[in-house]
C-alpha cells in the first residue's frame, strides 16, 4: 500500500522533512485556507502541489474538499457550491491529484469527549466517553429531545458525573464536542450550535441519506470524466449524536451508497477506527466485502465498552484485527494489479496516534502527533512486509 502521512499545511507543527523521516512517500492534506465552499483556483493547488513536491514527497489523497452545510441541507447556496465543489475536482484532477476523501457528517466532523485521555503507558489518545456526552447534550446544552434519546442510567450517571466537573472541567468537555476541530472551517458557540441543530429538526435520516445521493449524482459524473475516485469517509463516531442523521456508519450503509450511483468513482475511505466503533461492524468482513470500491484506507484502532464509549488504542490493539483488514487490502491490490491498474496501489495512512515520548504536552493537533504517528505507521509497514514476504 501506499504509505502517507495527514498533514494540515505549512501551520503544521508536524513538517515535511518529518513525514519522509516517518518513511511515509505520499501526503494527504487540503487547502485549508479556502475550505469554505469556494472552489479551488489551480493556481492555488499548483502552489501547494509545488512545496510538497520540493520536499520529496508527493500529493497522494486530498482530505478533504469540504462539503458545505447547505449542500448537506439542500438549501441557501447548494447549487452554486456544488458547482464550485465540481471545478474543484477538475482543477485537482488537472493537477493529477486524483483521489478525494470526503465526509457527509452533519455539522459536526469527529467528535470526542476527551482530546487527552491518560493511557496505561503514560501518553494520552482520543476518548469518547457516553457519560460525558450524556452530561452536555442534555444537562448543559439542554438539547430539545435529547433526554428521549439517552438511556435512564446515563442521564443518572451524567448528572452525578456534571457535579463533579469544575468550571474548568466543563469549559474543556464544550470546546471538545463543539469548538474545536482540526481543518474545520467554522467554531461554535452554545447558540450558535443550538441554532445549528434547529437546521436539522426537520430532517429525517432518509431525506439527508437522498441529499447524499443526490450530492453524488451531481459530483460523481464529473469525477468519472476526469478520471478521480471519491473516498467517502464514515460518520465518527458511527451512531446519532445530538440528534443528527447519520448514513455512513456501517456496512448497509456503504452499500446502499454504492448501489445509488454506481460508478468506479464511487468508493469508500476504509476508516477502521470510525468503522470499529460500531459493534455491528466486521472490518475484515468489511474491507474483503467492497475490496474493489476502496479507494483509501485510515488505518487506527479502537477498545469498545458496553456503554457504547470508546478509546482510541495502539495500531495493533483493540478490537480490529488489523492483520486480517491489511491482509484484504493486500490482496485487492494483488488483483488490481494482476488487472494492469496503474493506479493499482491503495493510498493508508496511519490515522489518529497517541500522544507519546518528546510529543507530550506540544501544542499539536490532537491525534495528529508526530511520534504517535509515527509508531503506528512503523507497525503498519511490519504488517505489510510480514504478509508480503509469507506470501513470496
Amino acid at each position: 500500500m501506499k504509505q502517507t502521512w495527514r498533514w494540515f499545511g505549512p501551520d503544521d507543527s508536524v513538517l515535511l522533512s518529518h513525514v519522509r523521516q516517518a518513511g511515509a512517500t505520499g501526503v494527504v492534506t487540503a487547502l485549508h485556507h479556502l475550505n469554505d465552499g469556494r472552489a479551488w483556483p489551480e493556481d492555488e493547488i499548483a502552489k501547494r502541489k509545488a512545496e510538497i513536491e520540493a520536499a520529496g514527497l508527493v500529493w497522494s489523497v486530498v482530505e478533504s474538499v469540504i462539503v458545505h452545510e447547505d449542500v448537506k441541507t439542500r438549501s441557501g447556496r447548494h447549487r452554486e457550491l456544488i458547482d464550485n465543489y465540481k471545478t474543484s475536482i477538475r482543477n485537482l484532477a488537472r493537477a493529477g491529484i486524483k483521489t478525494i476523501c470526503y465526509n457527509f457528517m452533519a455539522i459536526t466532523d469527529w467528535t470526542r469527549t476527551d482530546l487527552d485521555y491518560r493511557m496505561w503507558h503514560g501518553g494520552t489518545a482520543l476518548r469518547f466517553d457516553i457519560v460525558d456526552f450524556c452530561a452536555y447534550d442534555v444537562l448543559v446544552l439542554k438539547r430539545a429531545g435529547a433526554e428521549a434519546e439517552h438511556p435512564p442510567e446515563h442521564i443518572e450517571a451524567a448528572k452525578v458525573r456534571l457535579a463533579a466537573m469544575s468550571v474548568s472541567d466543563l469549559a474543556r468537555l464544550e470546546a471538545n464536542l463543539i469548538g474545536w476541530v482540526p481543518a474545520r472551517e467554522f467554531i461554535f458557540d452554545r447558540e450558535s450550535f443550538r441554532r445549528a441543530l434547529d437546521v436539522y429538526r426537520e430532517i429525517a435520516v432518509e431525506d439527508f441519506r437522498q441529499n447524499l445521493f443526490a450530492f453524488l449524482r451531481e459530483i460523481v459524473p464529473v469525477a468519472q470524466e476526469e478520471g478521480v475516485r471519491m473516498a467517502i469517509h464514515p460518520d465518527d463516531p458511527p451512531f446519532p449524536i445530538f440528534g443528527l442523521p447519520r448514513v455512513v456508519k456501517d456496512a448497509d450503509d456503504a452499500a446502499a451508497l454504492l448501489a445509488a450511483v454506481p460508478s468506479p468513482s464511487n468508493g469508500l475511505t476504509l476508516c477502521t477506527g470510525s468503522y470499529g466503533a460500531n459493534p455491528r461492524n466486521d472490518l475484515p468482513a468489511m474491507a474483503r466485502r467492497f475490496a474493489s470500491d476502496i479507494h483509501f484506507a485510515h488505518l487506527r484502532n479502537v477498545t469498545k465498552e458496553a456503554d457504547g464509549s470508546f478509546h482510541e488504542a495502539e495500531h495493533l490493539e483493540g478490537d480490529t484485527d488489523m492483520v486480517a483488514v491489511v491482509d484484504a487490502l493486500l490482496a485487492e491490490e494483488r488483483r488490481r494489479k494482476a488487472e494492469g491498474r496503474a493506479d493499482w496501489e491503495i493510498p493508508m495512512r496511519p490515522d489518529h496516534g497517541h500522544a507519546i515520548v518528546d510529543d507530550i504536552g506540544k501544542q499539536v493537533n490532537p491525534g495528529y502527533s508526530c511520534i504517535g504517528r509515527l509508531k503506528g505507521l512503523a507497525e503498519l509497514r511490519g504488517i505489510m512486509r510480514t504478509l508480503e514476504t509469507l506470501r513470496a
